[in-house]
């Protein structure tokens, strides 16, 4: 069921301008072609984006959903955004990681809502109970409101010392979001971020899990405002060179100063470059009762599968031990 109350400003932005090159062995053998993971049937019937669509559209207005592109993939996402508003969708020319595609979407919002509150996700992970999922961001969107300068992360409860993933070391209680009957009728904690750690040896991730830290899931929620400052903060000079083709966003100037900027442009990882220097900036709020995956690599994307007993008419295509 969707959850639309006190939506009016709230939007959503996903990712799907990567390329997937750890699974591209994988996704060819399952679709025959070299296909990018957002785009194919791993975990049932529908292409990953479209599931995290979906997901999404309980707790914000598909009209307020924007996604963000590459335009190498229009062949895989033309028909499933054919009725799609242009204005929703973010189309890169090319991939230069997750800070210039979260700076792109956020200034495109900018121009519809400048007091929007956005929450972030990307579009590669499994998540075995999407409501509940969602009631979780349905808490971090309740919590920026009431502290309009923090950006809240979701950390995933982990269930072992895993190395692949990042974590977050949380820190004091920055405060409490009652959970509603969702979630149970008790107040939820949401937590100062003390610092990232990212893919651990086994060891350390086992002291890690042991001290109570999170996985990161990378979806994070935020009022428009303090993403901006933050990514001004961290990044500056991207800041400045996206912000002297503002004036061209949403006119017929738009791709080709987009195709300029982007051909000049580094890549810049928004949980490494922007994030991981800038604690004081976030919190994070632990979600329980969900097993979670981060479908990054063919092995990841066989364990979890395993794990839930499923087996797709692809598998055994899958060489994969």
């Amino acid at each position: 069921m969707e959850c639309y109350a006190n939506s009016d400003k709230r939007y959503a932005i996903i990712l799907a301008g990567g390329d997937g090159n750890r699974l591209s062995s994988l996704t060819c053998k399952i679709s025959g072609q070299q296909i990018p993971k957002q785009f194919c049937n791993l975990m049932g019937e529908t292409a990953m984006l479209e599931q995290t669509c979906q997901r999404v559209s309980l707790s914000v207005r598909p009209k307020r959903i924007f996604v963000v592109l590459n335009r190498a993939h229009e062949r895989f996402y033309a028909q499933l955004f054919d009725d799609t508003s242009a204005q929703n969708l973010v189309i890169q020319p090319c991939n230069r990681d997750t800070a210039p595609a979260i700076l792109y979407s956020l200034l495109r919002l900018a121009q519809v809502d400048r007091s929007a509150t956005v929450a972030v996700f990307p579009c590669d992970h499994y998540v075995s109970d999407d409501q509940r999922f969602m009631r979780h961001v349905d808490l971090a969107f309740a919590a920026v409101s009431s502290q309009p300068e923090l950006a809240v992360l979701l950390g995933i409860t982990p269930d072992g010392p895993e190395t692949d993933y990042g974590w977050i070391e949380a820190g004091p209680t920055h405060g409490w979001i009652e959970a509603g009957p969702a979630l149970g009728s008790d107040l939820r904690p949401v937590f100062a971020v003390s610092r990232f750690w990212e893919k651990p040896s086994f060891g350390f991730a086992g002291s890690l899990w042991r001290r109570g830290c999170l996985w990161n899931s990378s979806v994070i929620v935020a009022q428009l405002p303090a993403l901006l400052d933050l990514i001004q903060t961290a990044l500056p000079e991207l800041f400045v060179a996206f912000g002297a083709i503002a004036p061209a966003l949403g006119t017929g100037f738009e791709g080709q100063a987009v195709d300029v900027l982007y051909a000049n442009l580094r890549a810049r990882n928004f949980s490494r470059d922007v994030l991981t220097d800038h604690t004081s900036a976030l919190a994070v709020l632990p979600v329980c009762g969900v097993e979670w995956s981060d479908l990054g690599d063919p092995h990841r994307v066989m364990s979890t599968l395993a794990q839930l007993g499923l087996q797709p008419a692809w598998k055994d295509k899958a060489d994969v031990a």
